[in-house]
């Protein structure tokens, strides 16, 4: 009965954790370059059941030997085993603004590999598809939180707070001064861990020449959350939640059951 009784319980801090990650979306659904959260669920390792019993064996002093018989095997729990973000393309919408960069990617040589802008937070370099860039005081092109956007040397674009124009191949031309943005390639997006502001930890490689990538200026990357799609992954999630907690709540009255009423003296 106890194994039952955390068996339901597993399954609901699960749904409550995919609750947690769709909501996050929902709540980023208008956040530029914002990629969803998807959680994966996994089973906790399977036990084998066995009836244990024995066979007598017509010998002269009698024989009794181990005769299990295999029931099959049975499920204790599943856990969410970690949240990965989805980093496929988000819809594109112009801005007008010179500052605003966004990445149209299409065919990239790895499945799971992706294309990002390169920025230096707190003088680590960091990734991010937020191209929602200004230009701070002293004439270099950050983010709206004041990190600094790198060129394709690693370094600090100077814009001098004069205008300036982006190629579709990432190249800012500041008055005739040719500048490469920064774009760094992550062949394996599922080793990047996610942190706040939309920016990413990992190692990253130069663009590779047969990516498929272009870079718009004037417009922004949006998220890729599917609204419609997230509110019934929600529903869906809450009714497993609401399954999980009838199981459990079956087991705590047949468990105040055993302790009130087996065993009483009539």
């Amino acid at each position: 009965m106890l194994r039952g009784f955390y068996t339901a319980a597993s399954g609901m801090i699960a749904q409550q954790r995919q609750q947690e990650a769709m909501s996050n979306n929902i709540a980023n659904v208008n956040t530029p370059g914002y990629r969803a959260d998807r959680g994966v669920l996994k089973a906790f390792p399977e036990m084998l059941m066995e009836r244990m019993q024995s066979k007598e064996i017509p010998v002269k002093r009698g024989l009794d030997v181990a005769a299990n018989q295999r029931i099959g095997s049975m499920n204790t729990g599943v856990y969410v085993q970690e949240v990965l973000p989805d980093f496929s393309q988000g819809d594109l919408r112009e801005t007008g603004v010179s500052t605003d960069l966004a990445i149209m990617q299409g065919n990239v040589p790895d499945e799971n590999g992706s294309v990002f802008f390169t920025v230096e937070k707190n003088g680590e370099q960091r990734f991010t598809r937020n191209g929602n860039f200004t230009v701070d005081e002293q004439g270099y092109l950050v983010t709206n939180q004041g990190y600094y956007v790198l060129d394709g040397n690693g370094g600090r674009i100077q814009t001098d707070g004069m205008d300036f124009t982006v190629s579709d191949e990432g190249v800012i031309d500041l008055e005739g001064r040719q500048v490469p943005l920064g774009l760094s390639y992550v062949e394996n997006t599922n080793q990047l861990a996610k942190e706040g502001e939309d920016m990413f930890r990992g190692e990253g490689t130069p663009l590779p020449g047969n990516a498929q990538v272009a870079v718009r200026q004037g417009e922004l990357e949006g998220s890729n959350v599917d609204v419609m799609q997230e509110m019934t992954r929600m529903m869906d999630s809450y009714r497993v939640y609401e399954t999980n907690q009838r199981v459990l709540k079956a087991y705590d009255e047949s468990m105040g059951k055993a302790v009130s009423e087996i065993g009483r003296i009539g």
